[in-house]
């Protein structure tokens, strides 16, 4: 009896798995067909949202980071969460549109990619390559 219900079970998670993916189910909610994905490699850092992020930022690394695979604004609060949960992060600008996400972290922390894009990876998305600088 048991194998028959893991049988069922297992099915059944398939076929909804599969029902959400053909519905373009994302994060628990649908993705509107005006949705558009960015790739951040293909656009540059908007200067004017990059100087309002540094506005009273001192003593600080900056990573700017292209990102693949943000549709939404739920993706978006979903990366700032992410790494809002470590200290060392002071502030966060994720730019939907151009497919960026900007991190000042305090000049004691180890920025390594590989973690970057972990953390970025668990939300769903992909992220390419990075740039640091120091304020």
């Amino acid at each position: 009896m048991r194998p028959i219900c893991l049988i069922v079970m297992f099915t059944a998670s398939i076929i909804f798995a599969e029902k959400n993916h053909d519905s373009h189910e994302h994060h628990g909610h649908a993705i509107h067909q005006n949705d558009v994905y960015v790739d951040g490699n293909n656009y540059k850092l908007d200067k004017e949202r990059f100087d309002k992020f540094k506005k009273n930022l001192k003593n600080v690394q900056v990573a700017i980071i292209n990102v693949q695979g943000m549709v939404c604004d739920f993706c978006a609060r979903g990366i700032e969460k992410a790494f809002l949960k470590d200290t060392k992060v002071k502030k966060i600008d994720v730019d939907l549109e151009n497919g960026k996400v900007v991190i000042a972290f305090s000049l004691d922390k180890k920025i390594e990619f590989k973690e970057i894009k972990e953390k970025i990876l668990m939300n769903g998305q992909n992220a390419t390559d990075y740039n640091l600088i120091k304020i």
